[in-house]
C-alpha cells in the first residue's frame, strides 16, 4: 500500500477525544448512496467526493473512496479497510496545500477535519494537539490564554498534523522550533512516538514528508496522530492576543485571501531572493491560464479566478517554473502537493 502526503495539512489523524460518543456498530455493510461502513462503526466510507469540496483551491476531481474519521481506531480500521482492498490511501488535512488532478485520485482518502481536541498544560508549558485541529485556531487558543510562541502561525491555513509533516512556519519561526514530539501511526497500525531531532527537519519539509518516489523521508509512511509543542505560558492575554492579532493582519495586507488558492505555491530557493521577488521580476503577476492566475498582491500566490481546473493551474505553476528557470536559472520547486495525473507539458 502506498501512502500519499500532502506537505501542509495532509497526515493528520488524532487518538479518540474523552468526550466523543461511542459509536454502535451498523448491521449493514452498504448505505443506500453506495458507500460503505468501516467495519464495527457507523463511520462512512463514501464514494466519489469531489476534491472541490475538499481543496482550498477548489478544484480536482473525485475521490474513489473517501473517509473522515473522528479518532484513532476509526482511523486504524480505514487503513485496514484499504488495506483488505489493496487500495492507495491519501491523506488529507484541510486541503490548502494540496492540487489534485481533474480526473480524481484511486483508492481510499482519509480525511482528518474530524479528528480535533488540545489540551493545555501550564505545569509543562506544552500543549497537545490533534493532527486534525486547525493551527490558526490553536495560535488564537494560545494567545487568549496567555501563552506565547504561536504568535506567527495565526495566518496559516490548515492543521497542526500538516504544519509538523512540512515545517511550516512564518515570520522567521517554523514548527520545528516548538515542536517537542509526536505521535505517528504506520500502516499497520502501530504506535509510536518521535522526537523531533528524530524527524530530520529543513526548510519547509521533514523526514515524514516524501519529496519524490525516488527519495521518500525515513518516515513518510506514517500519519501524524497528534504532537507536542512547547509554549510560554503566564504572559498577559491580552499583549499575546494584540500580538497575534497583528500578526494576521500583516499577513491580509500582503497576501491575497480573497480567491481560492493554496498559499505559497513554490519553496523559496537558496539565494538573496524568494520566489515571490522572482516571478515578480520575471514579469508574471496577472499572468493567466484559464481561469487560474498568479496574483497581483503577491507573486508567489496562484488564484482559482472562478471555474478554473486543476489543470489551468498545473500549467500556470509548469509556466511560472519555466520562465523563472530561463530568466534566472532558478529553478522552483512547488511547495503545493501535487497529486494524480495530469497532461505531460
Amino acid at each position: 500500500m502506498t501512502i500519499s502526503h500532502e506537505p501542509l495539512i495532509a497526515v493528520n489523524a488524532a487518538k479518540a477525544n474523552a468526550t466523543t460518543k461511542s459509536h454502535e456498530p451498523k448491521a449493514k455493510q452498504l448505505v443506500t448512496d453506495g458507500s460503505m461502513y468501516l467495519p464495527g462503526t457507523d463511520c462512512a466510507v463514501k464514494s466519489q467526493i469531489s476534491f472541490a469540496t475538499l481543496t482550498s483551491f477548489r478544484v480536482g476531481g473525485p475521490a474513489q473512496w473517501y473517509v473522515s474519521p473522528r479518532n484513532l481506531e476509526e482511523l486504524k480500521a480505514s487503513f485496514q479497510w484499504a488495506n483488505a482492498r489493496n487500495l492507495p490511501v491519501t491523506l488529507v488535512g484541510a486541503g490548502s496545500n494540496l492540487l489534485v488532478s481533474d480526473r480524481g485520485l484511486p483508492g481510499l482518502s482519509i480525511g482528518t477535519r474530524n479528528l480535533r481536541y488540545t489540551h493545555f498544560d501550564p505545569e509543562t508549558g506544552t500543549v497537545r494537539a490533534a493532527a486534525g485541529q486547525s493551527l490558526a485556531r490553536l495560535a488564537w487558543k494560545a494567545a487568549e490564554l496567555g501563552w506565547e510562541g504561536m504568535e506567527w502561525a495565526v495566518g496559516i491555513p490548515g492543521t497542526v498534523g500538516g504544519a509538523v509533516v512540512m515545517n511550516a512556519g512564518a515570520h522567521g519561526t517554523s514548527t520545528a522550533d516548538i515542536l517537542v514530539n509526536t505521535v505517528v501511526l504506520d500502516p499497520k497500525g502501530n504506535v509510536e512516538v518521535l522526537e523531533v531531532a528524530d524527524l530530520g527537519y529543513r526548510y519547509r519539509t521533514s523526514e515524514l514528508q516524501a519529496l519524490a518516489q525516488s527519495a521518500p523521508g525515513r518516515y513518510s509512511d506514517r500519519s501524524v496522530v497528534e504532537a507536542t509543542f512547547a509554549l510560554k505560558p503566564g504572559a498577559d492575554p491580552d499583549r499575546v492576543t494584540a500580538n497575534t492579532a497583528e500578526q494576521l493582519e500583516h499577513r491580509r495586507n500582503t497576501q491575497p485571501y480573497h480567491l481560492p488558492s493554496c498559499g505559497s505555491v513554490f519553496r523559496n530557493p537558496e539565494g538573496p531572493h524568494g520566489a515571490g521577488w522572482l516571478v515578480e521580476q520575471t514579469g508574471l503577476k496577472g499572468y493567466q491560464i484559464g481561469a487560474a492566475r498568479v496574483a497581483e498582491r503577491h507573486a508567489n500566490f496562484i488564484l482559482n479566478c472562478g471555474g478554473a481546473t486543476a489543470n489551468d493551474i498545473f500549467q500556470l505553476i509548469y509556466y511560472v517554473q519555466a520562465q523563472v528557470q530561463q530568466r534566472w536559472s532558478v529553478t522552483l520547486e512547488p511547495e503545493v502537493r501535487i497529486l494524480g495525473e495530469f497532461p505531460q507539458m
